[in-house]
């Protein structure tokens, strides 16, 4: 309901007669609306427009005139009859209304009063008493004058008690409204509970609702009480529901601004409790954090945006969460090396002194290095290439970073990669998430404290794939020295400089890698260490170490070259030194426990020392096999832990021509056998082979220790040996083995891992190697101390394989076939 006021007919609203100042409150009496239903409504009436609000019978309102129209026909009305007809206009922005402008159903007045104010204005106070129509207009000047008739009021119900509660409610929703709406005096209850006709009830409540005129005159215009009940009914719903609505806004952003004040004065309460303790106010470490910030040597992008969050920063509560998420960002971003780098070392000599002293052998890895030292030392400035190293495991490929670092004079940085499934380990989570925090690149430069450390990426080939994301895509950028020039964190939210990072990454595997991630990275291949390079680094490296950490000297321990040999070759089976390192290290600990117990013991250990601390040698290292049983043949192996032997053994059963593989064999290793076998069967008379042979018995081929998984073309020409060894019954060539991916044309192709597989053939004492041709360009890449006491066959045909491979004996208990 809306506040009483007194308004000018140039732009009258609802007048709420209940002022403070009255002393009469004149509410219509079930009387008076009698006497007014007798009346009879003229047939020509002056007709008063109203701008902005419209008059019900029964209900009392005072206005202003102001326009000359208006009060001309209030004063003739006044002198005569007293009786005019009130009528709202659509558009009250109208001064001269004619019949179109005005609403067709209007109320006949009653002028009760007429006042002259100091200001000069004229108030009329009048009182509606009935509907009526018009009919035809008759005058339009000096003033409007109108024909009329009554509309009749339907006040009749079907229902006295639907009807009886329907004002029920409207009188409980109105007293509500005055109740919720302050602005309304308290007065209006009274009124409201005091009116005893129904019909006036309504009037007055619809006459003083916040309608719009409109709204008002289809109230007016309703012919049936109960309809017109009915809708001022629902019309008080609507204003109670957004007036509580109101209310309730109000109420709560009254208790926001209060706990804001509260929180204001609490916080200069604690400021001034902190300088009185002589700790640093918020202020104070803000001003402390921009002037940090001008020391930095930060681009202007980054700048700005820092400038840009401090600001934010001081407007925020430091009470309110996301106050430490600001701050926790601005501190990161103050303690990342934007621009700081290390001098790099460019004493090639020391440099390559460091590398030969933290690692045998490796030559290509520390040639790059130093190719990389003097580039930079002609140059100035180059982006770092991304090395990535990778070979079986244990062979320094890791601990290469240290010595790198060291002899660049930069900082070292670690990072593993193994069982990495979540993206934003990389990239950073968005410091709008709960626990934020930037990719753990950012955090190790953050530790780092310069730009340009060498970076290690551990075990790049084990990252994982999840529903958060693959974090070898997000690696691209950072491995694209393109790229990586604006490298993007979520948390950061700012472009950072990566490209004088020294990336170095390492792998066990390169198939494991993504060929987009392997693209971007300079391949350099670490591979397995001989039997004399490990007994040098077991020497060199190993004992002094183990010594070292289990608190003793070298004059309490002495190993010579044959019990470390002896170590390698019985106790371990790798490609690196990590398992020779645990059987030292157990050498060690018996040496450290006599000395505790003080019990005596050999200091320069023996052979038989040897095997008194590690037990009985366990592994027969590739142990060679002999060649007295037809169709067993030697091949070489890669594995992920360096090169190694294998057999291939064949057999011939009664049958009809079939073939068996058995050793827990791959697809391309079974596939091997199966042309292998179609390729003799094709030229049996070529190798001396009956075919009846072939049609008569069936072939088994297995390779042993069947609980391993096997898999790989290289071992084609093996089998090859092996079947047509068993066709004939003939001896293989004694310390012989090959390796070779085959054809059905009978082309010998070439295969990879080929320094493994030699260092594998010198370990099981191995003499006659046959190759492909085309792998002859490895045996070149490989030193001559590996190649020392092997004799290399290069073969491009089969028949080629099968003339070295096969002697003219007979094997050992030879089958006479038919």
């Amino acid at each position: 309901m809306s506040k009483s006021k007194i308004v000018t007919l140039d732009s009258l609203s609802l007048s709420n007669i209940l002022n403070e100042d009255s002393e009469l409150i004149p509410l219509m009496t079930p009387e008076d609306e009698e006497i007014i239903n007798k009346e009879d409504v003229p047939e020509i009436l002056p007709i008063l427009p109203l701008r902005n609000t419209v008059l019900f019978p029964g209900v009392v309102i005072p206005i202003t005139a102001g326009r000359d129209k208006s009060i001309e026909l209030i004063n003739d009305a006044n002198k005569g009859d007293k009786v005019i007809g009130v009528v709202a206009q659509k558009n009250e922005e109208i001064e001269e209304p004619t019949k179109d402008d005005i609403y067709q159903t209007g109320v006949v007045a009653q002028i009760l009063r007429v006042l002259k104010m100091p200001d000069g204005n004229t108030t009329v106070i009048i009182q509606g008493k009935k509907r009526f129509e018009i009919l035809d207009m008759i005058q339009e000047q000096p003033y409007l004058k109108a024909n009329v008739q009554e509309a009749i009021e339907d006040k009749d119900v079907d229902d006295l008690k639907e009807f009886d509660a329907i004002i029920d409610s409207i009188k409980h929703q109105a007293l509500e409204v005055i109740k919720e709406n302050p602005m309304l005096p308290s007065e209006a209850s009274f009124a409201i509970k005091n009116i005893q006709s129904n019909s006036f009830l309504v009037n007055f409540i619809a006459s003083n609702m916040d309608l719009s005129v409109m709204q008002k005159q289809v109230l007016l215009e309703k012919d049936s009480l109960k309809e017109r009940a009915l809708l001022t009914l629902k019309n008080l719903n609507k204003e109670l529901q957004k007036l509580q609505l109101r209310n309730d806004i109000q109420s709560k952003t009254r208790s926001d601004l209060d706990q804001q004040q509260r929180e204001y004065y609490l916080n200069q309460q604690l400021k001034t409790i902190q300088e009185e303790l002589g700790g640093a106010s918020n202020e104070e470490e803000l001003d402390e954090m921009r002037l940090k910030a001008k020391k930095k040597k930060w681009t202007k992008e980054v700048g700005e945006t820092f400038d840009k969050e401090l600001a934010r920063l001081r407007r925020m509560n430091p009470q309110m969460a996301e106050y430490g998420v600001q701050r926790n960002y601005l501190e990161l971003m103050l303690e990342l090396p934007w621009g700081e780098y290390s001098e790099d070392k460019f004493d090639l000599k020391n440099a390559q002194k460091i590398l030969d002293r933290d690692h045998f052998g490796l030559e290509k890895v520390k040639e790059r290095i130093i190719e990389h030292l003097a580039v930079l030392k002609l140059k100035g400035d180059m982006k770092s290439p991304i090395i990535c190293l990778y070979g079986p495991p244990g062979v320094g490929k890791t601990s290469l970073g240290k010595s790198v670092a060291e002899s660049l004079g930069r900082k070292y940085v670690r990072m593993s990669l193994g069982g990495l499934r979540d993206e934003a380990e990389i990239r950073g989570h968005r410091k709008t998430y709960i626990g934020a925090m930037p990719g753990r690149l950012i955090q190790n430069l953050k530790k780092a404290g310069t730009s340009n450390p060498v970076f290690v990426l551990d075990e790049i080939d084990k990252l994982g794939q999840s529903h958060q994301g693959d974090p070898s895509s997000a690696m691209l950028e950072v491995l694209d020295p393109e790229q990586n020039t604006e490298f993007y964190d979520n948390y950061l939210e700012v472009g950072y400089d990566l490209s004088k990072v020294l990336f170095i990454a390492t792998a066990n595997n390169l198939g494991q890698i993504p060929w987009a991630l392997r693209d971007r990275m300079e391949i350099i291949n670490v591979t397995g260490y001989t039997i004399e390079e490990k007994v040098e680094i077991a020497k060199r490296h190993l004992l002094p170490k183990q010594l070292k950490e289990h608190g003793l000297e070298s004059k309490h321990l002495k190993l010579g070259k044959a019990q470390i040999e002896k170590i390698v070759e019985g106790y371990t089976r790798e490609s690196g030194v990590r398992g020779l390192e645990k059987q030292v290290a157990k050498v060690v600990r018996y040496a450290a426990k006599s000395i505790a117990l003080e019990e005596e013991y050999n200091v320069a250990l023996t052979n038989e020392d040897i095997e008194n601390i590690l037990g009985a040698p366990r592994l027969e290292r590739d142990k060679y096999e002999n060649n007295d049983v037809a169709g067993v043949v030697t091949g070489l192996a890669w594995t992920s832990v360096g090169g190694d032997i294998l057999f291939i053994e064949s057999i011939l059963s009664k049958g009809k021509g079939g073939l068996s593989i058995t050793g827990n064999l791959g697809t391309v290793m079974k596939e091997s056998s199966t042309i292998a076998m179609q390729y003799i069967k094709a030229n049996a008379e070529e190798f001396g082979i009956n075919p009846e042979i072939l049609e008569n018995y069936n072939v088994h081929i297995h390779v042993p220790e069947g609980a391993t998984p096997k898999d790989g073309p290289s071992a084609g020409v093996t089998m090859l040996t092996s079947l047509v060894s068993v066709f004939t019954q003939r001896k293989v060539k004694s310390r012989l083995a090959m390796t070779g991916e085959i054809t059905l044309r009978g082309k010998v192709l070439p295969v990879g891992g080929i320094k493994e597989k030699i260092l594998a053939a010198k370990r099981a004492n191995i003499k006659e190697i046959i190759l492909c041709e085309e792998n002859k360009k490895d045996i070149a890449e490989i030193k001559e101390s590996y190649l020392k006491g092997l004799k290399f066959h290069y073969v491009t045909e089969m028949s080629e394989v099968i003339e070295i491979a096969l002697t003219k004996q007979k094997a050992k208990n030879a089958k006479k076939l038919v």
